[in-house]
């Protein structure tokens, strides 16, 4: 069974009856876990990303809609996994308003690449969750818009901007790529001006953190073990067997996950505590006072 060989790499020496019952299993563990309770699990920041896996007996591929969190306390979870469709709103929202009626509070950020569906959804289910953007898949958009002659060149000029000291630094990086490329490439300087705010929203963040939001480096490196697996297998034999494998696989490397630099700042983020150049400015306790009334206490 070609799911088994996705997770362990080989099946060689275990019978039908054993890989099928292995298989039935892990895709009941994942049912069990796309119905689990959200409402005790607080999720302050959020990455989303549409994976395409080959099924090997279907014509279509599968598309894995993917969300990975940072808890509260820092640590990084596999939200919710779902077989949809990369460009679909529909499928999106589908799964955002189930992670709603299970519980799900909305994150504070949600990073992803531009072209999903997934941004539409998000503002019908959690409007109030800012938006981020991820640089590797911008950077390459960008890329893809300009002949290959300008690339070295527009390479250091992204990252002037991604890897600022600050956002005002990252301004004046944008401002200068679009001066140097928006007469000639007007189609590659949009897409940095188009998207600007969400792609310096980091930048309002714990420094700390800035290098987990900058991209959604979590689900790539983590799928980069998936499309391994389904490469060698020639992919799963139906949607089912796809999804469920995939489960196991995150789960199983989830073990590994560290949690994200400065942990303790997440929960400040999650109170609203404000943050400039990375660096806090005032805490929760510090709002509070800030907005009461006169005399009152």
């Amino acid at each position: 069974m070609p799911a088994l060989g996705q997770f362990l790499g080989s099946s060689a020496g275990l019978s039908a009856a054993v890989i099928t019952r292995l298989t039935e299993q892990w895709q009941a563990e994942q049912r069990a876990f796309a119905a689990r309770d959200l409402s005790r699990v607080d999720y302050v920041y959020l990455w989303a990303d549409g994976i395409h896996v080959n099924i090997r007996l279907e014509e279509h591929k599968l598309c894995l809609l993917v969300m990975i969190g940072v808890r509260a306390d820092g640590r990084k979870e596999l939200i919710a996994l779902a077989d949809g469709y990369r460009e679909s709103a529909e499928s999106w929202a589908d799964l955002l308003r189930d992670a709603a009626r299970r519980g799900m509070r909305a994150p504070v950020l949600a990073v992803g690449d531009g072209a999903l569906g997934f941004w539409s959804a998000l503002r019908e289910v959690f409007p109030q969750t800012r938006e981020g953007r991820c640089w590797f898949h911008k950077a390459a958009n960008v890329l893809a818009a300009l002949p290959k002659s300008a690339h070295p060149g527009a390479k250091k000029a992204l990252a002037e901007i991604w890897n600022a000291e600050d956002k005002p630094h990252a301004l004046a990086a944008a401002r200068a790529f679009e001066g140097a490329y928006g007469a000639k490439f007007p189609k590659a300087a949009a897409k940095i001006t188009d998207d600007l705010g969400q792609l310096l929203a980091f930048y309002d963040y714990p420094c700390e953190h800035w290098v987990h939001l900058r991209t959604t480096n979590p689900i790539e490196s983590t799928f980069a073990t998936v499309r391994h697996r389904t490469k060698v297998t020639k992919g799963p034999g139906s949607r089912a067997a796809g999804l469920a494998m995939a489960f196991k696989l995150i789960e199983s490397a989830q073990d590994r996950w560290r949690a994200v630099n400065a942990p303790h700042l997440v929960a400040l983020v999650r109170a609203g505590a404000r943050f400039e150049g990375g660096q806090l400015v005032e805490r929760p306790d510090e709002l509070a006072g800030a907005t009461e009334e006169p005399g009152l206490s």
